[in-house]
């Protein structure tokens, strides 16, 4: 997984025509850590899916770009074009759906 920051924002997601997921997380936060091992398994099963992550105690700046209330949050994003969110703990599936719709 790609941790995004101010540096390579622009570069790995703005400029992709991949699609990318993008976990919105922090540390301290358990949902997101049950959350990333869920988005690690879908890592694997779509490797024509840029799968990235964002602290969003380290990297204000990007939270505030998703407009974060509420963590875990998921952005799909593709062709620098926000498409849709998941916000909290979700299945698998949810997040499987999502990305099939938007590949």
């Amino acid at each position: 997984m790609i941790k995004l920051c101010d540096d390579n924002f622009d570069e790995v997601v703005e400029k992709s025509a991949e699609l990318c997921v993008i976990d919105l997380y922090a540390d301290w936060c358990a949902p997101c850590r049950a959350l990333s091992r869920i988005l690690d398994i879908l890592e694997e099963e779509n490797p024509d899916v840029k799968f990235c992550k964002i602290n969003i105690d380290e990297e204000r700046r990007l939270a505030e770009l998703f407009h974060v209330e509420s963590i875990p949050l998921v952005a799909f994003v593709k062709n620098g074009t926000y498409l849709d969110f998941s916000c909290g703990l979700v299945p698998k599936s949810t997040i499987e759906k999502l990305i099939n719709e938007y590949k």
